[in-house]
């Protein structure tokens, strides 16, 4: 798991309760996504409108429990924003 997923799982981990939803993610993307791919947690080109974000949700949750926890998130992301381990 790369230090970007977990900052980024962090930064839309709005309740702080270690898992996503797909209502915090859609809310976190749109409030904070600019900020994040400014600070390089996000790349400029993850960042989408409400649709974009619910089907990065449901890329992560590959158990289909509607949470994402963050080795979900992690293994998502990743792949998907070429972030590989250092």
């Amino acid at each position: 798991m790369s230090d970007k997923a977990r900052r980024l799982f962090e930064a839309l981990d709005l309740d702080d309760n270690g898992t996503l939803t797909r209502a915090e993610v859609i809310v976190a993307l749109r409030s904070k996504g600019p900020s994040l791919a400014a600070s390089g947690d996000l790349p400029p080109w993850g960042l989408g409108d409400e649709n974009a974000s619910s089907a990065l949700f449901d890329a992560a949750d590959q158990n289909g429990d509607e949470v994402v926890t963050l080795e979900e998130f992690a293994a998502v992301v990743d792949r998907r924003f070429g972030w590989r381990d250092r």
